[in-house]
């Protein structure tokens, strides 16, 4: 699917249209004209962030129900004495809803995963349609940056702030505007602490033998839990208000009303 770009000069200016440029450029002086845009062809990221939306919203609802379900372990284990093993511990309800959490996380994270990644690489291919000079990395590293070890924490973000300045409309008279990234930002920061906090309980919990280091563990994954859930409704936020500013972009040209 792709958009439709008519464009919309800037007032009282005659449009005038560069090779390559899907939108009419703002006229000669009095105001410096951004460079043409490259040719190629924009694909609506709409179908995908819909599709995301309802993924992050079911992991993020996931990640609710699994700290529910580590509070009540918490609860549980507490009736136990501190040097009872893992091993040790009876079957009951707790463990049954633990086990349950954790096969719906594994259920909802590789469909949230691959969909999120595609709509990002899309989106970051639209930018480089918007305004090629606001990147300084190549659009296959949309995808790359999440798989490169320690660089997956914050490439992914420069790409991601890149792209939401590209999409980011100019000014009626062309100046450059800087939409304001908070939302952004407070996704970023708030999925790399879970991650991280993620990472700990799992070293903690997977060498765990008595009770207390279980519950020491347990309470991490609470925190991760609901920081994960957190970040995927920022996430949502995020992938929506991105997606309107490309139609945006792509359906009234990068210049903004007056």
């Amino acid at each position: 699917m792709s958009f439709s770009a008519p464009g919309s000069p800037p007032p009282q200016q005659q449009p005038v249209q560069a090779q390559g440029h899907p939108y009419p450029q703002p006229g000669p002086a009095p105001y410096p004209v951004p460079p043409p845009m490259p040719q190629g062809v924009l694909r609506s990221p709409k179908g995908l962030a819909t599709a995301l939306t309802w993924l992050l919203g079911a992991s993020a609802a996931v990640h609710l129900f699994s700290a529910g379900a580590g509070g009540y372990e918490q609860a549980w284990m507490q009736g136990f004495s501190g040097d009872t093993h893992f091993d040790d511990l009876e079957l009951g309800l707790s463990p049954a809803l633990t086990i349950l959490a954790g096969l719906l996380q594994v259920l909802t994270l590789l469909p949230t995963v691959v969909v999120f990644i595609v709509w990002f690489h899309r989106v970051r291919t639209n930018g480089g349609i918007f305004r090629p000079d606001a990147f300084t990395l190549g659009p296959g590293w949309a995808i790359g940056a999440w798989f490169v070890p320690v660089a997956n924490l914050f490439l992914p973000y420069r790409i991601a702030r890149q792209t939401w300045r590209a999409s980011t409309q100019r000014g009626p008279d062309g100046s450059d505007r800087t939409a304001p990234a908070a939302l952004l930002t407070s996704w970023w920061v708030v999925w790399v602490l879970a991650a991280i906090v993620g990472r700990v309980f799992s070293r903690i919990y997977m060498g765990a033998d008595t009770v207390d280091e279980l519950l020491e563990a347990g309470r991490l994954g609470i925190v991760a839990d609901l920081a994960t859930t957190i970040a995927g409704v920022l996430a949502v936020l995020f992938v929506r208000r991105l997606t309107a500013m490309q139609n945006t972009m792509a359906t009234e040209g990068p210049y903004a009303k007056a």
